[in-house]
């Protein structure tokens, strides 16, 4: 184990920069807007060399299916029928499973092997993007359980080394894979507790970086917790080298790790697991280890703040994926059922400015040598500023500290633009085998009802092309495929 806190140093160095943020962040960082008559630098008007790597059959399957994703009523259906006793006898089951995977499945995801991943990986990297392998396993109850998909994501750490150099931008993990449920709440719980008082001992933390804020939801944790019992220690010891087992195979083959969000009312122990882990393993201006920032959290500007302050005064270079958010319903439901404010944005509008604003301060980072950030976004104006951003701080093409992120088989218009504009690209793969996937994607379709229908500049794009591609009789392959047998993304707000 790392060594524990040995003073109450950085606590105290925390919360200065907690109580000093406001005023730092506005200084420190100038907003990420753009005037109505500024220019852009990625084009999403010229359909035909957007879509110039992806084949006329391929387009017309993928308007078919983000038509259908885009039907609430068709969503709904979809995950009453995954849930309903029907998936119980064995015939329907397989009937509806097949079904899955040759329409949503193959559109969301990069297959169900390490073989079919593969596939799909190759293929989009000859269209010029990246690939973030994600073994999609996640919400543990027992060891047992944890320890077998380790095992899953140190070979997908193995498996991305054997696909081409650079083909491979990073591997996702989810600490709900690897450490039980119960204990991450358990130990979410403990440190709130400490955060609102100090004095609460807890001998088992290892060194790490600000977790909370003074206007962080920590309304989860109303009455002073147990502490931790002897078998619950073991446990936590166990999910710790399990991480730390992870993280030394990443930097052992080099390859980048990024951990996964959840809830707030798991993620003060995922964070907690992250940045001590950052800590250990983010030596000498390489970030393996990257955590996820969730700009529709009313804290997360500051979080983001104090985190990349705190591990630059201690010397550690660190990386973050900035996303929107995905859990809006269910963060909104527990707060109003214990009598608290949403912890999220009151408006779409908020969260967009929050996640421009954090995007501004990232990139302001990188240009003065600092931390890595992966931009995951599939909203259009926010990758087009942080694009025209990015070029005016002389952020160069290719800086591996700058990566933009798309869920698969989503915002291809921004992913080829963005890759026009010579960035580089990454789309998010989950794969694994259906039965073992779909509970996941059924989760995201659910937390984040409503995105696919306002969101349908792909549809609209790809009908242009389409209807150019008729008119001059271009059938058949346009170029390299991008997306033939097992390639799609995932369906999620938090990539908006």
């Amino acid at each position: 184990m790392a060594k524990r806190l040995p003073t109450t140093a950085l606590r105290l160095f925390s919360r200065r920069l907690d109580t000093a943020f406001s005023s730092s962040f506005a200084v420190g960082s100038q907003p990420l807007k753009l005037e109505p008559a500024a220019p852009t630098i990625v084009d999403l008007d010229d359909h035909r060399k957007l879509f110039a790597s992806v084949s006329t059959s391929k387009l017309l399957r993928s308007s078919v299916n983000l038509g259908f994703a885009a039907n609430e009523t068709f969503v709904d259906f979809g995950m009453w029928v995954m849930d309903s006793r029907l998936m119980e006898t064995t015939l329907v089951r397989d009937v509806i499973l097949k079904t899955v995977k040759h329409t949503m499945f193959d559109h969301f995801c990069a297959g169900e092997t390490t073989e079919e991943a593969g596939m799909c990986i190759r293929k989009i990297h000859k269209a010029g993007l990246r690939g973030m392998l994600s073994y999609a396993v996640e919400h543990t109850t027992d060891n047992d359980g944890c320890d077998r998909n380790l095992e899953g994501f140190i070979r997908n750490v193995e498996f991305s080394k054997s696909l081409p150099p650079s083909s491979v931008s990073f591997v996702i993990a989810k600490m709900t894979a690897i450490c039980p449920i119960s204990l991450l709440r358990r130990v979410s719980d403990l440190l709130r507790w400490q955060y609102k008082d100090p004095s609460f001992a807890l001998p088992w933390k290892l060194n790490t970086l600000p977790i909370f804020t003074n206007t962080s939801p920590l309304y989860h944790t109303l009455e002073k917790p147990e502490p931790l019992s002897p078998e619950e220690e073991q446990d936590l010891e166990l999910a710790h080298k399990r991480l730390q087992k992870l993280c030394q195979k990443c930097v052992d083959l080099n390859v980048p790790l990024t951990i996964d969000a959840e809830d707030t009312s798991l993620q003060p122990a995922i964070d907690y697991f992250t940045y001590s882990s950052a800590i250990m393993f983010n030596k000498d201006e390489n970030a393996i280890v990257y955590g996820t920032i969730q700009a529709y959290l009313k804290d997360s500007k500051e979080r983001l703040f104090m985190a990349s302050k705190t591990a630059e005064n201690l010397g550690i270079p660190m990386g973050f994926k900035l996303v929107r958010g995905a859990y809006m319903s269910k963060e909104t439901r527990a707060a109003s059922e214990l009598g608290y404010d949403s912890p999220i944005h009151s408006s779409i509008e908020e969260t967009h400015s929050c996640y421009d604003d954090c995007a501004s301060y990232m990139l302001e980072r990188i240009a003065d040598g600092n931390d890595a950030v992966v931009l995951a976004t599939h909203n259009l104006q926010s990758g087009k500023v942080a694009a025209l951003k990015a070029r005016n701080l002389g952020i160069q093409r290719g800086n591996p500290k700058l990566e933009f992120a798309q869920l698969y088989g989503m915002s291809e218009a921004l992913s080829f633009g963005l890759r026009n504009a010579g960035f580089q690209v990454s789309k998010y793969l989950p794969y694994g085998p259906v039965d073992m996937v779909m509970p996941y994607l059924l989760r995201r379709a659910e937390e984040n009802r409503g995105l696919l229908s306002t969101s349908n500049v792909d549809r609209v794009l790809m009908g242009k092309e389409l209807k150019r591609r008729v008119k001059s009789l271009q059938f058949g392959k346009a170029g390299d495929e991008l997306h033939e047998g097992r390639n799609r993304h995932t369906v999620s707000w938090w990539w908006n």
